[in-house]
This record gives structure tokens, C-alpha cells and sequence, in this order.
């Protein structure tokens, strides 16, 4: 955790150059979390540690098949985020 004297007052997102998508992605989450963009953003951060974390506890599940593991993994994973069943459950970081 940042310490208050660390934190800038201010922070920038590029959405030029490029980047445009990004100001798309962020108000999709403002309109699913019903909120400024500012907040959508913080908001998704916060949540997307939690919900891989929540992802591998299902995946690591005792009572699932393999087939089943690897069904869920597909379902979960996203552009940014692959979940991959073999012995052991891990997801990745996907960037271009």
C-alpha cells in the first residue's frame, strides 16, 4: 500500500497514439459498475487480483474432472488473462 505522501494528486491515461481503446474498455466499466470513469477504473483493478484469485480456487476444486477444469479454464480466459489446467492451475498475462 502506497504510502498518503506517495500518491500523486492526479494521474493520466493515454488515449491517443493508439491507445484509444483504452477510454472504450474504461467506460464499459463505468457503465457496468454505474459509476464515473475515475472510480470504474479503480474499481476494476481491484476487483481483477480478486476475481484470477477466485478463478484458480474453483479450477484447484477436488470434485471437478480434468475435462471439467479445463472447460471452466477456456470459459475464463479472456484477451488479458489465460487460465491453463495441467497438473497445477495457473493464469498468465496475455500483452500484445
Amino acid at each position: 500500500m502506497s504510502q498518503s505522501n506517495d500518491i500523486p494528486g492526479r494521474i493520466r491515461i493515454r488515449t491517443d497514439d493508439g491507445n484509444e481503446w483504452r477510454y472504450d474498455e474504461i467506460q464499459r466499466a463505468a457503465d457496468w459498475y454505474d459509476c464515473n470513469r475515475s472510480n470504474a477504473a479503480a474499481f476494476a483493478c481491484h476487483d481483477v487480483t480478486r476475481m484470477v484469485a477466485a478463478a484458480k480456487r474453483v479450477l484447484e476444486r477436488d470434485d471437478l474432472t480434468r475435462k471439467q477444469r479445463r472447460e471452466i479454464a477456456s470459459t475464463l480466459s479472456t484477451g488479458n488473462v489465460r487460465f491453463d489446467v495441467d497438473l497445477d492451475v495457473s493464469a498468465e498475462k496475455q500483452r500484445d
